[in-house]
């Protein structure tokens, strides 16, 4: 028989530099070293319960996928070819949609917790807080489920010198380049305070193939076309290696001439680079 209702209350808000799906890290680990922090209510008496936190190195933080909307049965996780059931992946798409990463612990002021490996969107309501406890949470042993059924281990990636060695990614990684003409590009948008080149490599090392869900797609003439945000990005592929071609814009001509002012800098990318 199921349950009834269940209730449950945030306890605070991940601020986070990521606001739309799109560019936000799939797991802690693509989000490595990135920033943010987790500010809890007032009024809770939260600074007590915060008390010795700052002892851990990690911590695991549940959440709620406020972003999500329905769910289904089987998806067609990033780092897959073919669907999967849903409770075999990190979807954020639950029936219940409560998330948890691991992030790395800075410091605490307060009611904020400081912390880097930020994987979540920014104002995502923040359920529960834990220590992430290495003797017990660690299980070094454990199998790497139909990621191995992607692509077998690299011998080399197995063996390690590292003392305290993460388990290596099942799916080993494939090159990222840049043409002359793709670099220039991201240069010119890096200098109006968009960087595309991390969301760019995060999801092409997963591989080139089209995809949904990392919004990668073959046009007809071969070439591969990447979508992040509102860029478009070309690439063609040689062995295990991709190489980023050309970016244009995500915008019409007809949209780029009603003279939005929020497509300033599409209108003057195109300008300087025209619409390859």
């Amino acid at each position: 028989m199921e349950q009834g209702a269940l209730v449950v209350r945030p306890i605070g808000v991940f601020h986070a530099p990521f606001h739309d799906r799109a560019s936000t890290p799939r797991q802690p680990r693509a989000g490595e070293g990135i920033a943010g922090s987790i500010e809890l209510f007032a009024g809770h008496a939260y600074e007590d319960a915060l008390a010795d936190l700052d002892r851990w190195q990690y911590i695991w933080v549940l959440f709620w996928f406020h972003g999500a909307d329905g769910w289904k049965p089987k998806v067609l996780p990033p780092r897959s070819t073919k669907k999967r059931g849903l409770f075999a992946t990190r979807t954020p798409h639950r029936p219940n949609p409560i998330g948890l990463s691991v992030v790395r612990l800075e410091r605490v002021e307060g009611r904020v917790i400081h912390v880097r490996d930020v994987d979540v969107l920014d104002g995502t309501p923040v359920l529960d807080l834990k220590p992430y406890v290495p003797w017990t949470d660690a299980i070094v042993d454990a199998g790497g489920g139909w990621l191995e059924d992607e692509q077998a281990l690299d011998d080399a990636t197995v063996t390690s010198l590292d003392p305290a060695p993460r388990p290596p990614d099942p799916l080993a990684s494939w090159d990222v380049a840049f043409a002359a003409r793709a670099r220039d590009q991201l240069v010119f948008l890096r200098d109006a305070s968009i960087d595309l080149e991390p969301s760019i490599v995060r999801v092409l090392s997963l591989g080139p193939q089209p995809h949904a869900y990392r919004r990668i797609r073959l046009d007809a003439d071969g070439r591969g076309r990447l979508a992040v945000k509102d860029w478009r990005v070309h690439f063609r592929v040689e062995g295990r290696r991709i190489e980023v071609r050309d970016i244009i814009t995500g915008y019409r001509e007809n949209q780029l001439r009603e003279g939005d002012p929020a497509l300033a800098i599409h209108r003057a990318f195109v300008a300087h680079f025209g619409d390859a």
